[in-house]
């Protein structure tokens, strides 16, 4: 589990055929200080375990629709990636809560620069529309980052805009983003239920109803 605060900005610096996967080797000098094998790394928003490691990098495994989901299905050595460890239990949830599991990937379409922002209009699958809101949170290359507009529902293509400031251009990959790159997308995980629980067409509510050991569990949580 993330936040989508990333910690820093590390290189790839080898990537070797694996079967139909890869094997990924990324200096991360800050995420591996206190790394141990098996343990997540997020690798601009994509969750990697941790197989081997030194001083400042790490190796991770990538399978193969990993990289049909995501951005690193084009990765090779001196790429620049987003790094963050997973977040720890006692810690500040500064950002969202990120899976670091990819819906699918966006091209960016505009990049509007002002003084000191910088505002992104990336391309949205039709499918993940439904997830994205205005003023809510999406994880872009794992960046944490708040939506500040949408197309409209009936529009034929569909798009939303994020607002970077100058900490998130200087301290991710984002800040060095040109119209026509793709960018990974991890939408909100609550608006995925929801969606999940809608395409049942079945309320919550109703379904602890009809379900017996569901009432009786709610029943007595509300008795402590």
């Amino acid at each position: 589990m993330f936040t989508g605060i990333v910690e820093e900005i590390g290189d790839v610096t080898g990537v070797t055929p694996s079967g139909d996967g890869v094997r990924l080797t990324v200096r991360a000098p800050k995420a591996v200080s206190d790394a141990a094998h098996g343990d997540s790394i997020s690798i601009s928003g994509v969750c990697l375990t941790v197989v081997d490691q030194g001083d400042d990098w790490f190796t991770a495994d990538v399978m193969k629709q990993t990289l049909d989901m995501s951005t690193l299905a084009g990765v090779s050595a001196g790429l620049r990636v987003n790094v963050e460890r997973a977040t720890q239990a006692h810690g500040r949830l500064g950002g969202h809560i990120v899976q670091g599991h990819i819906d699918g990937t966006g091209e960016v379409l505009e990049v509007r620069r002002g003084e000191q922002w910088r505002v992104l209009r990336i391309g949205l699958p039709t499918a993940l529309a439904p997830l994205v809101v205005d003023k809510g949170s999406i994880a872009v290359d794992g960046v944490s980052l708040t939506v500040s507009a949408v197309s409209p529902a009936a529009a034929a293509a569909q798009w939303f805009e994020v607002s970077l400031i100058p900490e998130t251009l200087e301290a991710t990959t984002l800040g060095a983003r040109r119209a026509g790159e793709n960018v990974n997308l991890e939408t909100d995980i609550l608006a995925r239920h929801v969606q999940r629980l809608v395409s049942f067409g079945i309320p919550a509510a109703a379904s602890a109803q009809t379900d017996p050991a569901a009432s009786a569990a709610a029943t007595e949580g509300g008795s402590r």
